[in-house]
C-alpha cells in the first residue's frame, strides 16, 4: 500500500469514497484490486482473483422522538459530519443490539436522558450522510429518568418548540421525522 492509498484511508469520509466502494479498493480477503462486474442486474465490486463480492449496503441506526408540552428535545452535533447542526438524538446499531437498544444507549449517552419506549414511530432512509446511507428507526418514547446534558457527541440538548425549530437541521431523515411528526400529532 502506497501512502496515497493510506491518505485515502485514513482521511474520513469525503465524496470521492463513492468511486471507491465506501473505502475499499482492495479485497478484504486476499488483497487483490476489486473490480466493478455485473451481477444481479447491478454493478458491484468483486475480486477477480477470490470472487469476494463487496455489497455496499447502507447501515442501521435508530433513535427516539421525545416529546414533552409539545415541545421536541434535539442535540447539537459536537463533531463532524454536520458539526454545530441539530438533530435528533440516534446512532449506529452497534453489532448484537436490538434497534431499541440502540435507541435507549443513544438517549442516555447523548442526553443524559433514561427513556421508556412506547412504541416505532417510523423508518426514514438517509442518504446525506458522507460516511454512509442509513436506514433510521425512530421511536416514541417517554423521559423516566436522568437529567438532560449534553454527552458523547453531543455538545447542547434543547427542548424547541414546533414552530420554532433550528434551521440547522443536520440531515434530511430527521428533516422528514420532524415534518411527519408534526403531521401525525400537532395538526388537528
Amino acid at each position: 500500500m502506497n501512502d496515497d492509498d493510506l491518505h485515502y484511508l485514513i482521511s474520513g469520509p469525503d465524496a470521492s469514497r463513492e468511486d471507491r466502494y465506501k473505502g475499499y479498493r482492495y479485497c478484504p480477503r486476499c488483497r487483490t484490486d476489486l473490480r466493478l462486474a455485473a451481477l444481479d442486474e447491478r454493478e458491484r465490486p468483486q475480486c477477480p482473483s477470490c470472487g469476494f463480492i463487496y455489497y455496499q449496503n447502507p447501515a442501521p441506526a435508530a433513535g427516539a422522538v421525545l416529546v414533552q408540552d409539545d415541545r421536541i428535545l434535539l442535540v447539537r452535533r459536537s463533531v463532524p459530519p454536520r458539526q454545530d447542526d441539530w438533530c435528533l438524538p440516534a446512532g449506529f446499531i452497534e453489532w448484537n443490539e436490538h434497534p431499541q437498544q440502540t435507541a435507549v444507549r443513544e438517549l442516555k449517552e447523548e442526553t443524559g436522558l433514561e427513556i421508556s419506549i412506547r412504541g416505532i414511530f417510523d423508518i426514514f432512509f438517509g442518504m446525506d450522510d458522507p460516511r454512509t446511507h442509513a436506514v433510521l428507526i425512530l421511536y416514541l418514547a417517554d423521559v423516566i429518568g436522568g437529567e438532560a446534558a449534553p454527552g458523547d457527541d453531543a455538545a447542547e440538548v434543547r427542548w424547541f418548540d414546533f414552530d420554532h425549530l433550528p434551521p440547522n437541521i443536520a440531515f434530511q431523515a430527521h428533516r422528514d421525522a420532524l415534518a411527519l411528526y408534526r403531521r401525525r400529532y400537532l395538526t388537528r
